[in-house]
């Protein structure tokens, strides 16, 4: 497979995200506080989260190392930063969480498996196989420095906005309560916000089109959920902060 052809299939993957971006808009996801039994069978929320979450490292990975590119220091950098966060993700949140009595739909992790293995194919090939031109000069360049910065800023607005959340309920404890605390203050999904940031400032720092693919689909999939938290939110507490807004500060 040429760059072009990677190029083209990444393009193709990016128009899928604009054209599905409306119907996400219009159609609630069917887990954590908006699931419902419609979706068809359903399995533990934690164990559906590690089999959805999990494939999306594992993907990068195999595409990464099967690549016959050269792999110089920088891209083992980006490959470990998405292997970190994965981790986390994966292992690490949802077994921090309070959500023992909760289900999510088998068809919800299934479409989250077939994203992850397209966002793990086109960024590892990527990276396995074209991605040979970064010299260690790179790390001192101004793309560089500038997207690593707003990854560091994305890790610690979501990582701040879930530790919130989880302290929330504590082991034991049932229903919802308002959030406090960080970027609660101006928005209801600062979660959402901080992983949008974080993988923008991934593709900065990349610069590459799979990248920016998964930037975009990471806005594509967060902003219709933070949307329909926020409305959950108003509609759930008479007293929920009118000036918050859903995902991004002041805007939207």
């Amino acid at each position: 497979m040429t760059k072009h052809t990677l190029n083209l299939i990444t393009a193709g993957w990016m128009l899928v995200g604009i054209i599905a971006f409306p119907f996400l808009l219009r159609v609630t996801q069917p887990y954590g506080r908006h699931v419902t039994n419609k979706w068809g069978p359903m399995i533990g929320n934690k164990l559906g989260w590690i089999i959805q979450e999990a494939p999306s490292m594992i993907f990068l990975s195999v595409f990464f190392f099967m690549g016959h590119g050269d792999k110089p220091k920088v891209v083992w950098f980006f490959w470990g930063l998405w292997v970190l966060h994965y981790i986390n993700r994966s292992f690490i949140f949802p077994l921090r969480t309070h959500t023992n009595d909760k289900k999510i739909p088998v068809l919800i992790v299934c479409s989250a498996i077939f994203f992850n293995f397209m966002n793990g194919f086109v960024n590892g090939s990527f990276f396995g196989n074209f991605a040979g031109g970064y010299g260690d000069d790179y790390f001192t360049s101004p793309r560089f420095i500038i997207g690593l910065i707003v990854f560091i800023a994305g890790i610690f607005i979501n990582n701040q906005a879930d530790t919130i959340l989880i302290n929330l309920r504590k082991p034991g404890e049932t229903g919802y309560k308002i959030p406090t605390g960080g970027l609660f203050g101006f928005i209801s999904c600062p979660n959402h916000f901080g992983e949008i940031i974080e993988w923008l400032g991934f593709a900065i720092m990349v610069g590459s089109l799979p990248a920016w693919s998964f930037a975009l689909w990471t806005a594509v999939n967060l902003i219709p959920r933070a949307l329909d938290h926020h409305k959950w939110y108003l509609q759930k507490f008479s007293d929920y902060p009118k000036e918050r807004k859903a995902v991004i500060p002041f805007i939207v």
